[in-house]
């Protein structure tokens, strides 16, 4: 049975409606990859093994270009590759690319030099960690736009962003599809505002919440960007945000108020580790779930526990195309 059939027979008590399949296609299509660095090549590990490689198929076409030409610079200089030990890409839908270089020696300025001159001769931007050091040869975010919307978003190297560049623009017209007679919205696990930024359009008020903060900056430029002035939004673990609505003060809300929302959905999308029980006590709260999972399991697992809701509309995903992962986009309504 594969992962398709597999996931329709764990969710079939819980919905009977036909389940559409977004299919990726097989290559190409990872705009966010990461490899360790040895023996002059990329490495990725197989149930412990090694893999070496110069070259990922998997990977945006954009990358891919890089990733030989970016390995046979770092290989003509013994000080590039002096103590590299890894090598992250992320690209865009105009072909543009970032890259971090992360290293376990000091960041010296010979160092930045020589890299400052491959990211020139690549057209790339390059990011450079080190133990309590970071540098970028021009800056540290990469400018995308959601194209059906005409809307800037942002993201630097060490925060989520959703990885398939082709299914990522069915996911946010899927979830906007779902919208009913809509008030205000509240969203869990924002991240840089991909589904944040399209829905403010259809809500009357947003307030969106995330712990990570780069990500919460990336938001916060984004909304300045777009002249946005109807999302607010406060970096709130998920458990702190179950803690605010039961009445406990957090100075990080600043002047924002709940009692100034009415609330007529909740958006989550949560690591693969699903939903805690206080987030669950939370959402059934509310009237319409928007529940956006990466992780079959804990979506069936969740789904139990929301007695009082039935899914109304369900989508699969397939992000990461023959492997075991499959994101869901559902929306569940109050019986």
């Amino acid at each position: 049975m594969n992962k398709f059939e597999t996931f329709k027979s764990n969710i079939s008590n819980h919905y009977h409606g036909n389940i559409i399949i977004n299919i990726s296609p097989s290559s190409g299509f990872r705009a966010r990859c990461e490899f360790s660095f040895n023996n002059d090549s990329y490495v990725m590990y197989n149930k412990g093994n090694k893999i070496y490689l110069n070259i990922f198929n998997f990977a945006s076409t954009a990358i891919q270009k890089t990733m030989a030409r970016l390995l046979k610079l770092i290989n003509q200089s013994k000080a590039i590759k002096k103590k590299l030990f890894q090598i992250n890409f992320r690209s865009n839908s105009q072909g543009k690319v970032l890259v971090t270089l992360v290293y376990h020696q000091k960041i010296d300025e010979m160092l930045q030099n020589r890299i400052d001159n491959i990211a020139s001769k690549l057209n790339i931007n390059i990011i450079v960690r080190a133990k309590n050091q970071i540098y970028a040869t021009n800056n540290f975010f990469l400018e995308d736009f959601i194209t059906s919307k005409k809307i800037k978003i942002f993201q630097t190297d060490n925060c989520f962003y959703q990885p398939n560049r082709f299914l990522l623009p069915k996911m946010i017209n899927k979830v906007i599809s779902f919208i009913n007679n809509p008030k205000d919205l509240i969203e869990l696990y924002c991240g840089v505002g991909t589904f944040t930024l399209p829905l403010s359009e259809y809500f009357n008020k947003v307030f969106s919440t995330e712990n990570n903060r780069k990500s919460v900056e990336c938001l916060d430029m984004a909304i300045k960007e777009n002249n946005i002035d109807n999302i607010y939004h406060a970096r709130l673990s998920s458990e702190e945000v179950s803690e605010l609505i039961d009445g406990k003060k957090y100075n990080r809300m600043k002047d924002i108020k709940l009692s100034n929302f009415n609330f007529s959905h909740i958006l989550v999308d949560p690591p693969r580790s699903g939903l805690s029980k206080n987030v669950i006590k939370i959402i059934n709260k509310f009237d319409n779930i928007i529940y956006i999972s990466c992780s079959p399991e804990s979506y069936v697992r969740d789904i139990k526990y929301l007695k009082d809701y039935k899914i109304t509309n369900l989508e699969l995903f397939d992000q990461f195309p023959n492997s075991k992962h499959l994101e869901i986009v559902s929306l569940l309504s109050k019986k």
